[in-house]
């Protein structure tokens, strides 16, 4: 069940009117039933995956508390982990594997035939095991108490805002939440409406608009031009953007309806000065999850600079195989630790030259300038992201750089020909654009344009509100015989 389809906008209001007039005791087993539910609207058999991999963290958290000793505390993190993650790697990396194995061995001419396995990747399945496996860390570490109640922690694995595509929430947050009273409140239920309307917005109106461009340029990238292909892969930057935090504004908003607090998943990200920056506004659940139980177990900055860029490297490409069982992704991990290495390593040159240069680097013209270079660089990155093989990616770089295709400053090659014909929809693609930048600008500074709506009159919070409903609804795009469009994030 998408957020997106006429499915959800039936089941979410039946869900919170049930849920705020039933007694307190029951709202956890019907949150619950209608989150396994909302799973299950998908392929029903994989929610016994994630039964699976609720039970085993559960246990492990029971395990943990009753251990006598260290080391058997140890054995038990280590069983949790390796079930849970081995059901990861049969479900999404078998055949990855398999075929790099089939083709290592063909290199020396041995015979390997994988084995067929006619299955289909789990919905979520890499977003609630790392958020199952978070709880047992957690637990481990003595940072939460393990939950005795199991229905409890069933909804903090398979709380159905976050579910398949996040934010990967932490037990420190969201599992105290569930034994919370959250009656109804006209000012929360408003604010959440606001974000979810927002989160519409992004998905239906802009994602929609720059995936048509993005899908007309790469589909056919071989008989673009240069040019066509630099503006396909500036939108996907954007469309992804709006995608996943599209998403992630309807997740954050529908659960503060119901009274939950989720973490922000974004932060402005296309204002970082630099790469590093960019992970820090960039998918925060799982940037900071990767952070906490890999990156600093495995030595973080502690134990001198070449380990701790072999440390960052290992984080970014194990980053880029979570997204997708493909080299491709690989590459795009790959490329964002080089940026940071490449960065630190280079970070007293560039900080001298400015010196002599006498550049003021608190100016808001360097700082533009960092926003634009660090932009140009996580775009070339999302090429590898986008294509379909690390081939495809140099290729799609290499046209982008203007050494094939043609001249690719050549004005004459326009938007319309990937897609937007006639004047319409690229005017409501460039005042979407807008919307967005004035919207993430005012966020840079502070601004809560929510909260300052709240203080606005009536006639004009309504006014506002209708507008924008009836923006999205007829600019939107909806797919064939409106079919609810897919999630980018949804094939992670």
């Amino acid at each position: 069940m998408l957020f997106n389809s006429i499915d959800f906008l039936l089941f979410f209001p039946a869900v919170c009117l049930a849920y705020f007039i039933m007694p307190r005791r029951l709202k956890t087993i019907w949150l619950l039933g209608c989150s396994y539910f909302f799973y299950m609207c998908w392929e029903a058999e994989y929610a016994l995956l994630l039964l699976a991999s609720t039970l085993i963290t559960y246990l492990s958290g029971i395990g943990i508390a009753r251990s006598s000793t260290e080391k058997r505390k140890k054995a038990v993190v280590a069983l949790s982990f390796a079930i849970n993650l081995g059901i990861l790697f049969f479900f999404k990396y078998f055949g990855f594997a398999a075929d790099l194995l089939e083709g290592f061995l063909g290199f020396f001419g041995l015979a390997f035939h994988k084995p067929a396995f006619d299955v289909l990747l789990p919905v979520g399945i890499s977003f609630y095991t790392f958020q199952a496996l978070s709880y047992t860390m957690d637990v481990y570490r003595g940072e939460v108490e393990p939950e005795k109640n199991f229905f409890k922690y069933a909804l903090f694995v398979s709380f159905f805002p976050q579910l398949v595509a996040g934010p990967i929430e932490r037990s420190k947050n969201l599992l105290h939440q569930v034994d919370e009273d959250h009656p109804f409140a006209w000012d929360r239920v408003r604010s959440g409406l606001l974000l979810m309307l927002y989160g519409y917005f992004q998905k239906v109106v802009l994602a929609s608009y720059l995936a048509i461009v993005v899908d007309s340029a790469y589909d056919q990238w071989e008989q673009c031009t240069g040019y066509q292909l630099f503006w396909a892969s500036v939108c996907f930057a954007f469309q992804i953007y709006c995608d996943f935090g599209g998403y992630s504004n309807i997740a954050v908003g529908a659960a503060e309806i119901l009274g939950f607090r989720l973490m922000d998943n974004f932060n402005k990200p296309y204002f970082s000065v630099s790469v590093a920056d960019f992970w820090r506004r960039w998918h925060i659940s799982l940037t900071s999850w990767f952070r906490d139980y890999l990156y600093i177990p495995l030595g973080g900055n502690r134990k001198g600079r070449i380990r701790k860029w072999i440390n960052c490297m290992t984080v970014f490409l194990l980053s880029g195989l979570w997204h997708g069982a493909s080299l491709h992704f690989v590459a795009w991990g790959g490329l964002n630790g080089l940026y940071q290495i490449v960065s630190e390593w280079t970070a007293p040159l560039r900080e001298g030259l400015c010196k002599k240069a006498g550049i003021r680097t608190e100016a808001f013209s360097h700082k533009l300038a960092r926003v634009v270079c660090t932009f140009f660089l996580v775009d070339i990155s999302w090429i590898f992201f986008r294509a379909q093989s690390v081939r495809e990616g140099i290729g799609v770089l290499s046209r982008c750089l203007g050494l094939t295709g043609g001249e690719w400053l050549t004005w004459g090659d326009n938007l319309s020909k990937l897609g937007l014909e006639g004047g319409e929809k690229l005017n409501v693609l460039l005042l979407s654009m807008l919307i967005l930048f004035i919207a993430d600008l005012l966020s840079l500074k502070g601004i809560r344009f929510r909260e300052w709506l709240k203080g606005q009159g009536l006639w004009f919070r309504w006014l506002l509100c209708y507008a924008a409903v009836a923006g999205i609804l007829i600019f939107g795009i909806y797919g064939p015989e409106y079919d609810a469009q897919q999630f980018i994030y949804f094939q992670f």
